[in-house]
């Protein structure tokens, strides 16, 4: 979709696409690809396919009208029944909204409701409609009923005031499937079995098991990095050297180091298609996420959605399920106590806990398309925000060499270098801001009305937080929130004691409240301690000529449209005059 919401592509069961409804977005690399399920109630397109759909919707189109005429008249009927049912829905008010003060919000069409008014960046779009409606505002996106913040203030409500309210979770065919029936953490609805296993996970992730484990995994795949780098023809297209970095690290994190051996190459290949394909399922339109159960079924299933989301769901269980075999091999050395991978430790909670093979496998689903994109998107709106500010990549260059020239490692930077680095933390957190993972986070759902910026929202309404504009609000930022400034979080300043752990609404790139994210410590130290070796061991440069650009594109993480190509000198410390 560009200004004008596209019309379904229509294909055989035989070779389903996903419904395309953002054909504007140019894709690069594999970096692109997004682990987090969808961070509003609407899926988009996977740029890398973008060509690849051009021509099969030509083909669908063929397709099409060579069907026999009963599938015209089928096909035809199921359209027009969704409309029609649709237009009731949408136009028909809801009991519940009798008699409330409901947040204000622009004009829908018939059956799109407010879909049309997205735009291919969302985030900006909404941002653009919160700055004439208000920062709470009502959507109707299809026959859902939605409301969006885009305040910290408002944020405050949803996310503290009324956590416990605003807590669960909307069910999306897509996400719900490849959550084994949403079992993950991510997309679980709110409930007695949600708690436990999110404590479950984040023991294992933040536990000294999983703090051991994930250190290990960091020095490995920074090590790999630094020497790639070395060895690189320049310029260097960073994406695919940072995203293996953080494909690196949780791939041993939850299988040990079997992911990175040579016998595994065949199967991790195959791994990677696998995940490319379920991203791009879930960033692709799903008729049934916003219009009436029968009808979008209906829909979904005649123009292949379904087929192809159970054929995706297959390849990837499989693939869980040979590392499960593999770790519960008799013939497997069995791992001493506490110093096993996540898979064992997730096996073993299982046998304690009562848990199905079922839950394993959905936490390992929040744990790759959750924790690979966002470090690796991150690492790179950073190094692009130093690159259009060199006073700010000289003080951050000269702080981790100071800090680095007493630890008898060389130029490397150590775990316990970290905490003296204060303005490299400052430069993650401004690019936080800026630029969180998920610009729009995952969608909530009310359990009962709740009162959001003095408007009463009823029960079954999904609430949307637009972090991107809470991050960039004047309100809280000042005139200069649009500018790359990590010093505002100088320490005595305005923003000073400002963090992005869930205590400050104006800052909420990883959300708050119970449905923070509980992997967001590991994935701030892959960050911190990459970007620190990165610019430690480095002189960084754009290539003669050009610019950096800081166009945007994506489906889930809003990540950079285009490559981010420098030029990485070795740093060559002065020698000692004595």
């Amino acid at each position: 979709m560009a200004t004008d919401f596209q019309p379904a592509i229509i294909e055989t069961p035989k070779k389903p696409t996903a419904v395309s409804i953002n054909p504007c977005m140019h894709k690069n690399a594999r970096h692109t690809r997004s682990y987090s399920a969808m961070p509003l109630p609407l899926h988009f397109i996977n740029p890398l396919r973008l060509r690849l759909r051009i021509h099969r919707s030509a083909m669908a189109i063929s397709l099409l009208v060579q069907l026999p005429q009963p599938w015209h008249f089928l096909l035809l009927l199921a359209g027009l029944l969704l409309a029609v049912v649709s237009y009731l829905l949408v136009t028909r008010r809801d009991p519940e909204e009798r008699g409330l003060r409901l947040p204000p919000g622009p004009s829908g069409v018939p059956v799109l409701g407010n879909l049309h008014q997205l735009g291919p960046l969302p985030h900006r779009s909404l941002r653009d409609l919160a700055g004439r409606h208000g920062p709470v505002m009502l959507l109707r996106l299809g026959a859902a009923r939605a409301v969006l913040v885009s305040s910290a203030s408002a944020a405050r409500d949803v996310m503290r005031a009324h956590d416990a309210d605003c807590c669960s979770r909307p069910a999306s065919p897509g996400p719900a499937r490849l959550s084994y029936g949403r079992k993950s953490v991510a997309f679980s609805p709110y409930g007695a079995y949600w708690p436990d296993m999110r404590r479950l996970l984040a023991a294992e992730l933040v536990g000294a098991r999983g703090v051991s484990a994930a250190w290990a995994a960091r020095r490995e795949q920074v090590d790999r990095l630094m020497s790639a780098l070395r060895n690189a023809v320049v310029p260097v297209a960073l994406d695919e050297h940072v995203f293996r970095v953080a494909d690196g690290i949780i791939g041993t994190v939850a299988y040990g180091s079997v992911y990175g051996a040579e016998a595994f190459a065949r199967k991790y290949e195959r791994f990677q298609h696998v995940l490319f394909e379920a991203t791009d399922m879930s960033a692709s339109f799903s008729a049934e996420d916003f219009f009436p159960n029968a009808a979008g079924r209906l829909v979904d299933r005649l123009v292949g959605v379904v087929a192809r989301r159970e054929r995706i769901f297959r390849d990837l269980d499989g693939f869980f399920e040979e590392m499960l075999e593999h770790h519960q091999d008799p013939a497997r050395p069995k791992p001493e106590s506490g110093s096993g991978d996540l898979v064992d430790a997730l096996v073993g909670l299982c046998e304690k806990h009562g848990f199905t093979t079922e839950h394993v496998k959905a936490v390992l689903v929040d744990a790759f398309l959750g924790g690979i994109d966002t470090s690796s998107v991150t690492i790179l709106w950073a190094m692009s925000e130093l690159m259009r500010k060199p006073r700010a990549l000289k003080t951050a260059q000269e702080e981790i060499r100071a800090a680095v020239g007493g630890n008898g490692n060389g130029n490397r930077v150590q775990p316990d270098d970290l905490p003296k680095l204060a303005y490299l933390k400052m430069v993650v957190k401004e690019t936080l801001r800026l630029h969180p993972p998920a610009t729009l986070l995952l969608p909530r759902e009310t359990l009962r009305r709740v009162e959001i910026g003095g408007y009463e929202v009823p029960a079954g309404t999904r609430v949307l937080v637009n972090a991107w504009a809470v991050g960039r609000e004047p309100a809280s930022w000042g005139p200069d929130a649009e500018e790359f400034e990590p010093e505002r979080f100088e320490a005595g300043g305005r923003h000073g004691k400002v963090v992005f752990r869930g205590a400050h609404m104006e800052l909420v790139p990883f959300g708050a409240g119970r449905r923070i994210c509980p992997g967001l410590a590991m994935g701030v130290a892959n960050v911190e301690y990459t970007l620190a070796n990165m610019l430690c061991g480095f002189e960084w440069a754009v290539p003669e000529g050009e610019e950096v650009s800081m166009e945007e594109a994506g489906a889930l993480n809003f990540h950079r449209k285009t490559p981010l190509v420098l030029v990485p000198t070795p740093y060559a410390p002065p020698a000692c005059e004595c």
